[in-house]
């Protein structure tokens, strides 16, 4: 239902002005270019929608029609103002969204018709280039706010004058300001449960006594250090997001909490009690100068005991990875039974040790890539080794083997990424077995590897046996292909995702056809001179055929089973020729097959680069003389020469007919008169 007043203005690209769109008790006004809030809506609207139009003031009776409205949103408006009764009709409003506005010209005036609102739950300010004292202003008398947004502010400082009186306020974002100093500010929020001051210049969070806190994002700031306040009072604090800081030690945390998922990516972080050169720092202490006001405190911390006070048993989550983290303390991860994802990527580990004896029973994921791994040591015991993991990471090191037997401990290991590792299968071809390598053969629950830009060098024999590989990266491997695919043949049927890219495949001979289960196939970064016929029998639904060397693709390849079947097809980046398009044609007629990157497409014609889909008339016209029947063009050719040659034959005869008659009497014995 459409409700309409005024003349409006028409416009092809946007919704006529002055008409709203109404659902049940829904009105939706966005991007009407609406100055005011119209008159004649439905008097039993709940909730009006005015985002993206040009209101300036929400005047004393812009909603007096309305006593039922409980939620409002003039979101990326021009609001300056919001006179002081222009609420009173609406005592009931739980949901305030004023996001984007210019609240700041009148911020006075608008706080009186916030106070107005007895009701009123969440509030959004965000983007009112507003400072800390207009916000004090602003929600000074609105004790009954549960969610409030200051974000993308002008906030620089804040203290315990700025949230006095809200007392039931469980959500605060105020990230994207300017904060650089908090002092007591969070005091009296005694409710408060979600705590966002991501993307601000905190220099440091030191006395952290938030206890009833469930959520804390610092995301995105300047902090150097994190330190909780020494007390054994249990924290409820469930998340910690101090990811992209300048954290240079670990956190000292809560001695009793609740948390769940540390996040410290992003930092300067590194452990202190063994350096790489084998210097001991464990009895090294740290002493920090906390100066509050006239009072000073010298609080001296030996970091890497105060891991152990700090009780993480419930933890699920740590995400470490873009530090400078060389080893990790002595039982560090004993302190985690309950691990389940463990990031330590992109940092400086030389060595990693596994142990039976680790609580690392319910660790899901491991991610260790982008190190400097040279050894990946295993403590076998009597226990498992890993026994739920699922996803391991090792991408990007310098592995040159894995412990043998590792993966019969990690008995649900589902996705295993050695790419770009000097690592190589087991068995090596003509090889012994006591040369290092990589052995998954009975690995059955593996069913993604990736072995991309391991620099190997052809496959033993079946090395994959016994396992059911359903995804298999061989990418910029430039001489894994040496042979044939004989060495797939274990995975004939449950390989699903092949990737071949960039491994100088220039051979249509190769062989697919006994891949049946292929539904994906990239072949792209190679030297294909022609299109392999083998593929023709598979039921792919995606091909990559980018970057090769193709100058047609068979022109009955819709009417196979490949042409069939597939979805997806990529082909850019190859030297096709103008004048044999017609496989192109044929493959814009065949339905639900999409061309991702089509208008990527380009075909040669002399040394001009062309569109396939718009060719020039002069570039046809030469085409149609390069493809005309080549038959009728040698019959042309040769018929002037077979004339020639003919009369040439009748000259002659006739010049020596009378010679020739004599030498057959004379051969043949018999006269003739003349």
């Amino acid at each position: 239902l459409a409700v309409g007043w005024g003349s409006g203005m028409d416009a092809a690209w946007a919704p006529s002005p002055g008409t709203c769109e109404l659902m049940q008790s829904i009105m939706d006004c966005t991007g009407r270019w609406l100055s005011s809030i119209p008159g004649n809506l439905r008097g039993d609207t709940e909730e009006l929608f005015f985002d993206d139009n040009t209101i300036r003031v929400l005047g004393n009776a812009s909603l007096l029609l309305y006593p039922q409205l409980w939620h409002l949103s003039l979101t990326r408006n021009r609001l300056e103002l919001i006179e002081p009764g222009a609420f009173l009709s609406s005592q009931g409003l739980e949901v305030l969204s004023l996001t984007d506005n210019l609240l700041f010209t009148n911020y006075s005036l608008t706080a009186a018709a916030l106070s107005a609102l007895p009701a009123l739950r969440m509030l959004d300010l965000a983007g009112n280039q507003l400072r800390e004292d207009m916000v004090s202003v602003l929600v000074s008398n609105l004790s009954s706010l549960e969610s409030l947004s200051v974000a993308r502010n002008i906030i620089m400082r804040l203290d315990s004058s700025i949230f006095t009186n809200l007392t039931q306020l469980l959500e605060l974002n105020l990230e994207k300001n300017y904060i650089f100093e908090i002092d007591n500010a969070f005091e009296g929020l005694q409710r408060l449960q979600r705590l966002n001051i991501a993307y601000n210049y905190l220099p440091c969070l030191v006395g952290f006594d938030l206890t009833q806190l469930r959520v804390l994002n610092v995301s995105n700031n300047a902090i150097e250090w994190f330190l909780t306040l020494e007390t054994d009072d249990l924290f409820e604090l469930e998340v910690l997001d101090l990811s992209h800081n300048r954290l240079l030690f670990f956190p000292v945390l809560p001695r009793q909490s609740k948390l769940h998922s540390l996040l410290l990516q992003d930092n300067r972080m590194s452990f202190y009690q063994r350096l790489p050169n084998g210097t001991s720092l464990a009895n090294v202490t740290v002493q920090f100068l906390i100066i509050d006001g006239n009072s000073t405190n010298i609080t001296t911390v030996r970091l890497w005991e105060e891991l152990c006070h700090s009780n993480l048993s419930s933890l699920r989550l740590l995400d470490m990875s873009q530090n400078q983290v060389w080893g990790l303390p002595d039982d560090f991860l004993a302190q985690m039974p309950s691990l389940t994802h463990l990031k330590l990527n992109q940092n400086c580990l030389e060595a990693f040790h596994l142990s039976d004896e680790d609580p690392l029973a319910m660790l899901t994921e491991l991610d260790l890539s982008q190190n400097q791994l040279v050894e990946l040591g295993v403590k076998v015991g009597v226990g498992d080794i890993l026994p739920n993991l699922q996803l391991f990471n090792l991408s990007t090191n310098r592995l040159q083997a894995l412990p043998p037997g590792i993966f019969t401990h990690t008995r649900k290991i589902t996705t295993l990424d050695l790419s770009r590792n000097r690592v190589h299968l087991c068995p090596r071809p003509g090889e012994a077995e006591s040369i290092p390598c990589v052995d998954i053969r009975g690995v059955q629950t593996l069913t993604h590897l990736s072995l991309a830009g391991c620099g190997l060098q052809g496959m033993g024999s079946r090395p994959f046996q016994g396992t059911s590989l359903k995804h298999l990266d061989l990418s910029d491997n430039r001489q894994v292909l040496s042979g044939d695919l004989g060495w797939l043949q274990d995975l004939v049927l449950t390989l699903q995702v092949l990737s071949l890219r960039n491994t100088s495949l220039s051979s249509t001979a190769t062989d697919f056809s006994a891949l049946s289960s292929l539904v994906r196939l990239d072949l792209s970064g190679n030297s294909l001179a022609a299109f392999p016929s083998s593929l023709g029998t598979l039921r792919l639904r995606s091909l990559d055929l980018r970057d090769n060397c193709l100058p047609a693709l068979p022109p009955g390849l819709a009417q196979v089973p490949l042409g069939r079947s597939l979805r997806e097809l990529y082909l850019s980046r190859n030297p096709y020729n103008c004048c044999t398009l017609g496989w192109w044609d044929a493959l814009q007629q065949v339905e639900r097959l999409r061309v991702p990157d089509g208008r990527e497409v380009t075909c040669r014609h002399g040394s001009h680069t062309l569109s396939p889909g718009a060719l020039p008339e002069p570039v046809l016209h030469s085409c149609r003389w390069q493809t005309a029947d080549m038959a009728l063009l040698y019959l042309v050719l040769a018929l002037p020469t077979c004339l020639t040659l003919l009369v040439a034959f009748v000259v002659v005869f006739l010049m020596l007919k009378e010679k020739l008659l004599k030498m057959v009497k004379t051969r043949c014995g018999v006269s003739s008169p003349y």
